[in-house]
């Protein structure tokens, strides 16, 4: 009797057992990804955008008042522009002390100004050179805020902020909505402390994506970490998948064998 054959007889029971587990909970799975799935569609066609992550276009416009309030910091790009006086004007990346290398002027430390503040200190600087400044910030690239959703969702990685915060929601649609594996009624907000200690504040997204419950879309800031964890189901699924697969293997090598012993 080959090894193919003893295997099919000794261990049915326990290969059953498994694969019937298998399909429960695939079933389960597949139950839950659909409503998600629906749900996703549905959020986008109401006029949630799912964004980029870090190396694309920023996933989630600014507001305009997000922008006239948010504070340069380091690796933030501004560009600045004085009208006639094109020898002013330049794009400039802010150094890791919060400065720019001003053409002409030399160091101007502009860590925590919003553009407009910049906008009033370029005019007092350049007035020492020309008469009535007319001077213009932009901000390029915002860069110096950053923070992380990872976990089960279409595009974990880092993200930067177009403001000195950013909602949950925000950040989720950023990272491309959850997964069909998502808990989302479980996740959770890990915040780094300068003591040490880190806080960590639970956050249930599907209200807030899904429900239209925004009292707990809560404020992210600079640095946080938002993560999406798996179902219980998900994550039985990935440790039954590696058992399965094989035992389903071997036993349609024992039904070709047996198939092959009976040919004439």
């Amino acid at each position: 009797m080959s090894i193919n054959v003893i295997l099919i007889k000794g261990g049915n029971k326990m290969k059953h057992l498994i694969l019937s587990l298998g399909i429960i909970l695939v079933s389960a799975s597949s139950a839950a990804a659909q409503d998600i799935s629906s749900a996703n569609e549905a959020a986008v066609a109401a006029g949630v955008s799912t964004g980029a992550s870090e190396m694309a276009v920023p996933a989630t416009e600014p507001a305009a008042a997000d922008v006239n309030e948010y504070t340069l910091g380091p690796d933030d790009v501004v560009e600045i522009l004085v009208r006639r006086h094109t020898e002013f004007s330049g794009k400039y990346v802010i150094d890791k002390d919060g400065k720019i290398q001003y053409r002409f002027v030399g160091d101007i430390d502009v860590n925590g100004f919003t553009k407009d503040q910049l906008q009033k200190k370029l005019v007092e600087v350049l007035s020492e050179y020309i008469v009535e400044p007319d001077v213009n910030v932009a901000i390029l690239e915002f860069k110096s805020k950053i923070f992380y959703v990872i976990g089960e969702v279409s595009r974990p990685g880092k993200f930067y902020m177009h403001g000195n915060t950013i909602t949950v929601r925000d950040a989720v649609v950023a990272a491309g909505l959850p997964t069909m594996a998502a808990a989302m009624r479980k996740c959770r907000i890990t915040r780094p402390s300068e003591e040490g200690k880190p806080a960590h504040i639970s956050v249930n997204i599907y209200e807030i994506l899904y429900g239209g419950d925004l009292s707990n879309n809560l404020e992210m800031l600079p640095g946080d970490v938002l993560y999406v964890p798996a179902t219980v189901m998900a994550k039985a699924m990935r440790v039954i998948a590696p058992v399965t697969t094989p035992l389903s293997t071997a036993a349609s090598t024992g039904r070709t064998v047996i198939s092959a012993g009976t040919m004439p």
